[in-house]
C-alpha cells in the first residue's frame, strides 16, 4: 500500500467535518457575540472569543466591565441552589426502577437497583462530575447553554470536561435534541502527544516533540466533532455504535495511524454507545440550537447598575472634592487645595462676593437616592436569577408571626417558575449523564450482573432530589384543602364522603411527599389485614349472640325448676295466712 494512501471513508469524513464546522460557526455568530456581553459583565474567565494559540495576554485583566458584582453573586447564588437542589453531592438525588420496582423494596430486584445506585454515586463522588456540574449550572445561568462531556476513564471509571462558551458549536437533530457538537480549542503539543499519541500526530507536532524544551509549550488548534453516526459505511465507523467521534489539527494534517499515512488525517477517530457530549439549555425559542438564559434577562439592569455606581462615585467625589471657580486675579496667586479642578472667573470678586468657591454652589448631589435606586436594581437583578426561590426564609427575617402554611405557599409559588426549567434540566442533563455512566459501568464490568427475570428490561429514572419533592410536595395542598373541604361538609350531608377514595388518597399523599413506599400497605397486605378485622368483628359478634343465648337458657333453666305450690304460694300470699 503507498505511503501516501488516503482511505476513501477518511476523505469523505474530513471533508464533511471541516465543512459542518464552517457552518456551524456561522450559525452560531449572532449568539457568539450575546455572549461575549454577557461575560464581560457576569463572567470574564468562561468565555473564548477567539481561539488563538499561543496566546501571551490570556491572563491579563478582563473584568473592566464590573464595578458592582451584585450580577455575578446572584448568578452564583442561583448555580449553587441549583447543584443543591438538583443533584447535591452530599444525598441520593436519583432512584433507578423497573416498572413498579424500585430500590426501596426488598426483591432481588430491588437489591441489585440499590446496589447499581450505590455504585453510581461512588462514581460521581469519586470522579470529577460533581466539580464538572457545578461549572454546568453556573454556564447555564449565565449564557443559557453549557455542555458537559463524559468520557472513560481508568482510574475513576468516569472524567468530565467542560468546553466553555466561544469554544463550541451545536445543532439539533429533527427532534430538536442537541445532538451535533462541533468545537476548536488550543492544546499544547506535549498535551496532543500525551493525549492521541505520537504516532497520530502530524509531522510538524512529532518534529516539535522531539526537538522538547520550549517547543512542547507551544500550542496548536485542535478541531473535534461529534455527531449521530448516520452514514456509517460512509465515514469508515462501525455501525453498532450510535454516535461518531473524530479530533483533528484544525488547518493541519496527520501522519500514519493505524498502519495507513493520512494526508488529512484524524488525531483520533471513534464510535460510543452513548453520546459523550451533554448539552443542556435553560430555555429555548422554536428550533434554536442555544437557549436563553436568566442572564440575559437581567444584563440591563446589570449595564444600569454599572452605570448608576460609576456615576455614584463621580457624584460623592464631586462632594469630597468638588471642582472650584476662582476670581482670574487669583490664578497667580498662591493657593492651598486638594487636587481638583479650578475654573478662573473675570470679575468674580465684585459685589462683594468670595474669590473662590465651588463651581456647584449650594447644590449636593442626591447620593441618598442613588443609593436607594441602587438597591432597586440590585433586588430586581436578584429575583431575575430567582435568589427569592432559594433564600425564602430569609425573607421573613423582619418578621416572628410566619407560618408554615406561608412559607409554602410562598416556596409553591416560586416553583412555579422554575418548574418548566427543572423538567428540561432532567430530560437534557441529567438523564443523559445517568444513562452515559450506567453504560460506561456495565461495559467495564463494576455493575453486578442483574437478576435473570429482568435481563433486557427498560431501567427508567426517577429524580428525588430536593426541588423535585419539593414540587411534589407543592401539589399535595390541593388535596389538603380538597379534605378540609370534604370534613367541613360531612356535618351537613355525611354522604358527601362517598365521593373520596380515602386509599387512593393517603397513597396519592404519600407519594407526593416522597415517603417511603413501605408506609402505606399494598393493595393485598391491605386487604388481608381488614378482612381479618371483620372475621374478628363477625366473631365478636358471634361470641357476644352465644353468650346472650346462654343467658337466656340459663334464666329459663332456673324458671322452669321454681316451685310454685301448685298455686298455694300465691293463695296464702292474698289471705296472708301461714303456710
Amino acid at each position: 500500500m503507498p505511503a501516501n494512501y488516503v482511505s476513501d471513508e477518511d476523505l469523505a469524513y474530513h471533508r464533511h467535518v471541516n465543512e459542518r464546522l464552517l457552518g456551524l460557526r456561522v450559525n452560531r455568530y449572532s449568539w457568539w457575540v450575546h455572549a461575549r456581553e454577557l461575560a464581560d459583565f457576569l463572567l470574564p474567565r468562561r468565555y473564548k472569543w477567539l481561539i488563538t494559540p499561543n496566546q501571551m495576554t490570556r491572563g491579563s485583566p478582563i473584568n473592566q466591565h464590573i464595578l458592582d458584582s451584585t450580577g455575578t453573586l446572584a448568578a452564583r447564588n442561583l448555580a449553587s441552589g441549583m447543584m443543591s437542589g438538583i443533584s447535591s453531592p452530599t444525598r441520593p438525588w436519583f432512584r433507578l426502577k423497573i416498572g413498579r420496582i424500585d430500590s426501596t423494596q426488598t426483591s432481588p430486584t430491588s437489591l441489585w437497583l440499590s446496589e447499581c445506585e450505590r455504585l453510581m454515586m461512588l462514581v460521581f463522588q469519586e470522579s470529577n462530575f460533581y466539580n464538572s456540574v457545578a461549572i454546568v449550572y453556573f454556564d447555564l445561568v449565565i449564557f443559557g447553554t453549557a455542555v458537559m462531556l463524559i468520557y472513560e476513564d481508568f482510574d475513576n471509571v468516569i472524567h468530565c470536561y467542560n468546553p466553555c462558551f466561544g469554544e463550541f458549536y451545536l445543532d439539533n437533530d429533527g427532534k430538536y435534541n442537541p445532538t451535533i457538537f462541533f468545537r476548536e480549542f488550543t492544546m499544547t503539543i506535549d498535551q496532543v502527544v500525551n493525549q492521541f499519541g505520537y504516532e497520530n500526530s502530524s509531522t510538524q507536532v512529532q518534529r516539535l516533540y522531539d526537538e522538547g524544551k520550549a517547543g512542547l509549550t507551544r500550542e496548536i488548534i485542535v478541531a473535534h466533532g461529534i455527531e449521530p453516526n448516520d452514514d456509517a459505511r460512509r465515514f469508515g465507523v462501525p455501525d453498532h455504535f450510535a454516535f461518531r467521534e473524530c479530533y483533528w489539527e484544525w488547518g493541519g494534517s496527520t501522519s500514519p495511524q493505524g498502519g495507513i499515512s493520512y494526508a488529512p488525517g484524524f488525531l483520533r477517530k471513534r464510535g460510543f454507545h452513548e453520546n459523550p457530549c451533554i448539552a443542556v439549555r435553560w430555555d429555548l425559542v422554536s428550533n434554536d440550537a442555544y437557549g436563553r438564559s436568566p442572564g440575559m434577562d437581567a444584563l440591563p439592569d446589570i449595564k444600569q447598575l454599572q452605570q448608576e455606581v460609576r456615576r455614584k462615585a463621580q457624584a460623592i467625589d464631586k462632594t469630597v472634592n468638588p471642582p472650584m471657580v476662582a476670581d482670574i486675579q487669583l490664578k497667580n496667586q498662591p493657593a492651598s487645595l486638594l487636587p481638583g479642578g479650578t475654573t478662573y472667573v473675570a470679575g468674580m470678586m465684585q459685589a462683594n462676593n468670595a474669590g473662590f468657591a465651588p463651581a456647584y454652589g449650594n447644590w449636593k448631589p442626591g447620593i441618598a437616592e442613588i443609593s436607594e435606586d441602587l438597591n432597586e436594581i440590585r433586588e430586581r437583578i436578584r429575583r431575575t436569577f430567582y435568589n427569592d426561590l432559594f433564600q425564602v426564609i430569609s425573607q421573613f427575617e423582619t418578621r416572628s408571626n410566619v407560618s408554615a402554611t406561608e412559607i409554602d405557599a410562598r416556596r409553591s409559588e416560586a416553583l412555579v417558575m422554575i418548574g418548566p426549567v427543572l423538567e428540561r434540566i432532567e430530560y437534557e442533563l441529567l438523564s443523559p449523564a445517568i444513562e452515559r455512566v450506567f453504560g460506561i459501568m456495565a461495559r467495564s464490568g463494576v455493575l453486578p450482573q442483574p437478576p435473570p427475570d429482568i435481563q433486557g428490561a427498560n431501567i427508567n429514572i426517577e429524580y428525588v432530589s430536593m426541588l423535585s419533592q419539593a414540587q411534589q410536595a407543592a401539589a399535595t395542598s390541593g388535596i389538603e384543602r380538597t379534605l378540609q373541604l370534604a370534613g367541613g361538609l360531612v356535618g351537613v350531608d355525611p354522604s358527601v364522603m362517598d365521593n373520596l377514595d380515602t386509599d387512593f388518597t393517603l397513597q396519592k399523599y404519600s407519594n407526593l411527599m416522597n415517603n417511603d413506599p413501605k408506609m402505606i400497605r399494598s393493595p393485598e397486605a391491605l386487604a388481608q389485614r381488614r378482612q381479618q378485622r371483620q372475621q374478628q368483628a363477625a366473631q365478636q359478634q358471634q361470641d357476644m349472640m352465644a353468650e346472650r343465648a346462654a343467658k337466656l337458657a340459663g334464666g329459663a333453666k332456673t324458671l322452669s325448676e321454681t316451685d310454685v305450690g301448685g298455686g298455694r304460694n300465691a293463695l296464702q300470699a292474698m289471705m296472708g295466712a301461714p303456710g
